[in-house]
């Protein structure tokens, strides 16, 4: 953490970190969205008032920022908050009389099967470099089919191994959010994924 960074601020990532297990992703975007509001309210965080944070969104809403960045703002706002109403014993928690903007929800777009084939396939048909080992494309496209076939964050599916999937349960042992764990079922096609990899790795 920066060596200037506020007291409370932290404080309250330090909580975050020991107690509520937050990921590094999580961390760096609280802590950027805190300093930012900091920098600008320029008041003690426990002498901020409901009307400085209105003002304070609006003027993030006038520089056109997306909504769900707004959110995010707010989101790290009213967490830090809490922290400093349970912690650190401030009586009026000012967050809690803001109404944030709602996220626009749009319409996902759906690819057709013909589409998903063809995406599963390519890293066994677009050509590889000479120096690329032979079970590189085996590999890439197991990644494919278990990440289409078992509903994985990214981020989850990064941190697996091998060993994680069990063909015979069709399943997958993830660990989440949290460092939380837990196994999530997968297609058969999925299951059987490694297979091909495994038998051709060294």
């Amino acid at each position: 953490m920066p060596a200037n960074l506020d007291p409370l601020i932290r404080k309250f990532l330090q909580y975050l970190t020991v107690e509520r297990n937050a990921s590094p992703r999580t961390l760096k975007a609280y802590r950027q969205a805190l300093s930012q509001c900091a920098g600008e309210l320029k008041t003690p965080w426990k002498k901020c008032t409901a009307d400085q944070f209105r003002d304070y969104l609006f003027q993030l809403m006038k520089r056109e920022q997306a909504r769900s960045y707004v959110r995010l703002q707010f989101s790290a706002l009213r967490t830090f908050y809490r922290f400093l109403v349970n912690r650190e014993r401030l009586r009026h928690d000012p967050t809690r009389e803001l109404q944030l903007p709602k996220v626009n929800k749009k319409l996902p777009i759906v690819l057709t099967r013909q589409q998903i084939d063809e995406l599963l396939a390519a890293p066994i048909q677009v050509p590889k470099q000479k120096a690329a080992p032979t079970w590189m494309p085996l590999r890439d496209a197991a990644i494919l089919e278990l990440f289409y076939s078992s509903g994985l964050r990214l981020s989850e599916l990064a941190a697996l191994n091998v060993s994680d999937l069990d063909p015979y349960t069709e399943s997958v042992r993830v660990f989440g959010k949290g460092s939380k764990e837990r196994v999530c079922p997968v297609t058969p096609a999925g299951a059987r994924s490694r297979t091909p990899f495994s038998t051709a790795r060294p």
